[in-house]
């Protein structure tokens, strides 16, 4: 990714979604050209002068103080985006690291163990989105990730190029963006990662979905929220996710999943389970396996789903 073109991008369409009422600037009558906020405004918000506020937006963000990116940062009211405007600043001030050494592995024998001991759906990825890790309820959330051609599975993969997402994801646009925005906050942090920019280049050029959203330049961080998920065995959830960073790499987290205790989908949860126990028991001579069958966690979910309606 060249820096100076994305350090552009991206304070151009910040400016861009912002009009002059929303900044507190008196109305002025007639067309403008263009669209949001004028680069002489943003300057005048920042406290900067025009000139200097063109070379920065132009790329050339290096030597600039934290006090002058904090002043752009309110002027243009970033929130997540301040942080990726501070790495990207890094990335080209003088003497900066050319590229990061490769991280080791974080999957520990004691992370796996941490994971394993947790009652509920738990996976580790890291910032391109690769699923590094997950204990028997993660890996039956997100089962279908688990059988696409190519390891690690890559949920930014996944949600543009598989088309299993469109059943898997309630709000399919919902996830595309914010899977989006990750991606972008990673590139972001460390720009020379072969293997994010590879990632990128690869998604753009097999979808046309992921170029257009790309373009827009949103960054946003993947801490907590909520999704509603369609399981293809036990049926929908309404589930709340929470990040938690590893020690030693902040780019790698564990990430949770809950549902509100006495809900239909703590019910699906549990059924959820129920079906990953089935997927560890010892099978028989002719392939079953011992105890519930995965049919019969269809036909309870088929059951359930009725009772919501």
């Amino acid at each position: 990714m060249e820096f100076q073109q994305e350090i552009r991008g991206f304070l151009m369409s910040r400016r861009a979604r912002i009009t002059p009422e929303q900044a507190g600037l008196p109305f002025v009558g007639g067309n403008r050209r263009v669209k949001g906020l004028r680069r002489e405004e943003v300057a005048m918000l920042a406290g900067l002068s025009v000139e200097y506020y063109t070379r920065l937006e132009r790329g050339r963000l290096g030597g600039a103080s934290e006090s002058v990116l904090d002043s752009i940062a309110r002027a243009l009211r970033l929130d997540d985006e301040r942080a990726h405007l501070f790495d990207l600043a890094r990335g080209v001030a003088p003497g900066s690291p050319r590229k990061r050494p490769e991280p080791s592995s974080p999957i520990t024998p004691s992370v796996q163990q941490v994971l394993d001991s947790m009652s509920v759906p738990a996976v580790v990825q890291n910032g391109r989105l690769d699923l590094l890790a997950a204990n028997a309820l993660g890996r039956a959330l997100y089962a279908d990730l688990f059988t696409m051609a190519g390891q690690p599975p890559n949920f930014a993969r996944y949600v543009f190029l598989d088309p299993r997402a469109e059943d898997f994801y309630a709000d399919l646009d919902e996830a595309k963006d914010l899977l989006v925005a990750v991606l972008r906050a990673t590139a972001g942090r460390d720009p020379l990662d072969r293997k994010v920019t590879g990632l990128i280049g690869e998604l753009s050029a097999r979808s046309t979905d992921f170029s257009a959203r790309w373009a827009k330049h949103d960054v946003r961080r993947h801490a907590r929220g909520r999704k509603v998920v369609h399981h293809p065995v036990v049926g929908a959830m309404a589930l709340a996710y929470d990040d938690f960073a590893l020690p030693g790499d902040p780019d790698v987290s564990i990430t949770t999943y809950t549902a509100d205790p006495g809900t239909p989908s703590a019910d699906v949860l549990t059924l959820l389970a129920t079906w990953a126990d089935t997927r560890k028991q010892p099978r028989t001579a002719n392939g079953e396996a011992h105890g519930p069958s995965t049919g019969s966690a269809v036909g309870a979910s088929e059951h359930r789903d009725g009772e919501d309606r």
